[in-house]
C-alpha cells in the first residue's frame, strides 16, 4: 500500500519591503513521504521569496515533470518555475526550455559538491538562477514544521527572517548563479 502525503497548514505573513509585497496567504501543502520537513520548508521559504497571486505549489515529488513551485500566465504558459534541491541537468534543461525564468533553491551542506559538477552543464541556460541556502539555517527551518504553523517572514535588503513566534530564523544565500551568467 503506498504511502500518502501529510497535509500541512501555514498562514504566513509576507513582508517583502524589496518587492514592496505585503500579503498573508493561508497556503496548504502536501509533503511527500520521502520528503523532509527542511526540504518542505525551503519550499515555503521559495513561495515567500516569489510570492504572487499566481503561484502555487504543484505535485513537485509526486509528479517528475513538473517543478516543486511554478507561476503560470492566463494562457498556461509557465513564467516561472522553481526546483528544490539538487536536480540533475535533464530536469534543468528541460525546465529553462519549457520556462521563462527557472530558479533552484539548493540548501544542503553538499550543494557546493553538486554545483561543482553541474556548472559547466546549464551554463548555456541564459533563464536559470541557482541559489543556496544556509544548511545550517535551513535545518533550523526544519524543526519549525509543524502541521499547522503561523509564520512571518520578513524580506529586506535581500535578508530574510522567518519566525514562528518562538523562534527566528535568518536565512543566508549565495547566489551560484543568476540569469544570463
Amino acid at each position: 500500500m503506498a504511502l500518502k502525503a501529510t497535509i500541512y497548514k501555514a498562514d504566513l505573513s509576507i513582508a517583502d519591503m524589496d518587492r514592496n509585497y505585503y500579503e498573508s496567504p493561508s497556503l496548504t501543502m502536501a509533503r511527500h513521504p520521502s520528503e523532509t520537513d527542511e526540504r518542505m520548508m525551503v519550499r515555503l521559504v521559495a513561495y515567500a521569496i516569489h510570492a504572487n497571486e499566481a503561484l502555487t505549489f504543484t505535485k513537485g515529488l509526486f509528479d517528475v515533470e513538473e517543478p516543486d513551485l511554478w507561476q503560470k500566465d492566463l494562457t498556461g504558459a509557465i513564467e516561472l518555475w522553481i526546483e528544490v534541491g539538487q536536480p540533475d541537468e535533464k530536469v534543468l534543461l528541460k525546465a529553462c526550455g519549457r520556462s521563462e525564468h527557472v530558479v533552484v533553491y539548493s540548501y544542503a551542506a553538499t550543494s557546493h559538491i553538486w554545483w561543482k559538477g553541474l556548472a559547466n552543464k546549464v551554463e548555456r541556460c541564459k533563464n536559470l538562477s541557482v541559489i543556496n541556502l544556509n544548511a545550517d539555517a535551513t535545518e533550523q527551518l526544519g524543526r519549525m514544521a509543524q502541521r499547522t504553523m503561523q509564520l512571518q517572514c520578513t524580506i529586506q535588503d535581500g535578508q530574510i527572517w522567518l519566525t514562528d513566534g518562538t523562534s527566528t530564523v535568518e536565512i543566508g544565500r549565495e547566489i551560484f548563479k543568476s540569469e544570463r551568467d
